[in-house]
């Protein structure tokens, strides 16, 4: 890691703040370099069990792409801008505060879920410069939103307020002015508290599972719950013994 990409452990979360406010928190190879290090600790940490990607400074979660710097690696095949050619092997939520730019989009896509606030911007800008996207936007973007509003966004590269990102999905939940971290520490330490077995397994069916046939869908469904059973069998003893009713610790 470095001074510009910091990793610390808050609870059950390990937290990697993007911190080059001068930049707007945009990318260069020093800091991509230093996100695919973060990933690594982060998937070797058996406590950390959410990775929450935020932004420093109060101004951008991530303006993309350093242009001014040019060296990111096109060709690096864990992906230019970071390990986003890669799934994380647990969740990852994107906490945005303020402007979400061009590869800044496709961080937040490379996350789980994304929380952000109410000044927050999305939108894909470097359609103006002539970039493409590199870094899985073209692929995640559709999985998330559709791919109607995606072409909308990838091909007019218009702005994207808050209220209209959370209401095409963009974006999972907007909270109040400065509250973005705080809210996926707590969304983080909430899916930390599950038994971990099977909320990964049902996190990866659905992930690999996407866009396959119905029928191979459910087949990869099947393999990967088959494997975590005996986990199934320890929760229903607990809530045969009265754990977990009435929707209690959901």
């Amino acid at each position: 890691m470095n001074d510009e990409l910091r990793y610390e452990r808050v609870g059950a979360a390990a937290v990697l703040t993007i911190d080059r406010p001068a930049r707007r928190n945009a990318i260069d190879a020093a800091a991509a370099a230093a996100f695919r290090q973060g990933l690594k600790d982060f998937e070797a940490d058996e406590g950390a069990r959410v990775l929450v990607l935020t932004g420093a400074g109060g101004e951008a979660f991530c303006a993309g792409a350093d242009l001014k710097a040019m060296d990111l690696d096109v060709d690096h095949p864990d992906g230019p801008m970071g390990p986003t050619r890669l799934t994380p092997a647990k969740p990852a939520i994107a906490a945005v505060d303020g402007w979400c730019l061009a590869g800044g989009v496709e961080l937040a896509l490379w996350c789980d879920l994304r929380i952000a606030t109410p000044q927050s911007t999305f939108g894909l800008f470097e359609r103006r410069w002539g970039v493409p996207l590199v870094d899985g936007g073209t692929q995640r973007l559709p999985r998330t939103v559709g791919l109607g509003r995606a072409l909308d966004l990838i091909l007019t590269g218009r702005p994207v307020k808050a209220d209209e990102a959370d209401r095409i999905g963009l974006v999972n939940e907007v909270v109040e002015q400065g509250r973005h971290l705080d809210r996926a520490l707590e969304l983080a330490e909430r899916i930390a508290a599950f038994p971990q077995p099977t909320m990964l397994a049902d996190r990866q069916a659905a992930i690999e599972g996407f866009g396959l046939p119905l029928a191979d869908g459910i087949a990869l469904e099947h393999k990967f719950g088959r494997e975590v059973l005996h986990v199934t069998v320890e929760g229903a003893s607990r809530f045969a013994a009265g754990e977990g009713r009435h929707g209690e610790g959901v």
